[in-house]
């Protein structure tokens, strides 16, 4: 597809690798919404962009269709969505102080995967009555999982687990919406520099970036950008998961 002139919603945008995001589409010619927690941090992005941010959480229902509704007036309904939104908090399963809160399971679930599968079905309901571009198609839905999906640390139960369920979600949703001309792919990133990873000390930083065979440095979120700009406009990718990671594996802790 080609991103000029097109309605994009990015979840997550207000930072990191969905801002990185934002702004990518938007240079390419993309009207982008901005959806986030954060409101004064997406309002900053999309004041930058010539955007429009909305407050969303992505994983209650009528919080996203009322964005979702929004967008659609300002700039008109989204032919790209790109769900960024997310949380990592680290926790075993089972620690000095116990099992861990099923709730703060439930919490990371919730976010990463209802979140995602959430802001996934309101783009594709809207983008099946668009009218069909080149090859017959009508949009882009493209979803964050990460590495820990296929080699989650320990600690990363929770994290592991809800995008485990973004890599086993893309395959069913492609071939679903592919009669609707939807095509729907997913990035999986390694260790990128983020605004969490960049709190970190510069120590653990360069002892992350180490661990990688090559490059060894960390991700940088253009890269990510510019991987999502390629499977936009790539029609011929489709149900697929890259990951984008330097060819890290991840050990066990």
């Amino acid at each position: 597809m080609d991103i000029h002139g097109h309605a994009a919603i990015v979840t997550g945008g207000a930072s990191g690798l969905g801002a990185a995001t934002a702004r990518m589409l938007a240079k390419a010619g993309a009207k982008v919404a901005v959806f986030d927690v954060n409101a004064k941090a997406a309002a900053e992005v999309a004041i930058d962009i010539n955007g429009i941010a909305l407050h969303c959480d992505v994983a209650d229902s009528a919080a996203a269709e009322a964005a979702f509704a929004k967008a659609a007036a300002d700039h008109g309904p989204a032919r790209i969505l790109i769900n960024c939104a997310g949380i990592g908090p680290a926790k075993r399963i089972v620690g000095r102080e116990g099992p861990m809160p099923l709730a703060e399971f439930e919490r990371v679930v919730r976010i990463n995967l209802i979140g995602t599968f959430n802001a996934m079905r309101l783009a594709g309901a809207a983008m099946q009555k668009l009218e069909p571009l080149q090859d017959g198609e009508r949009g882009v839905i493209l979803c964050t999982a990460s590495v820990a999906a296929y080699e989650g640390q320990i600690g990363q139960a929770a994290y592991a687990a809800s995008k485990g369920g973004i890599v086993g979600l893309i395959l069913p949703a492609a071939r679903e919406l592919a009669q609707s001309g939807v095509r729907v792919n997913g990035i999986a990133p390694g260790i990128f520099a983020t605004p969490m990873l960049l709190a970190l000390p510069a120590q653990a930083q360069e002892s992350l970036a180490a661990s990688l065979p090559f490059p060894k440095k960390l991700g940088d979120p253009s890269q990510f950008a510019a991987l999502a700009r390629h499977l936009i406009e790539n029609r011929y990718i489709n149900g697929e998961v890259i990951r984008l990671d330097a060819a890290l594996r991840m050990a066990p802790r």
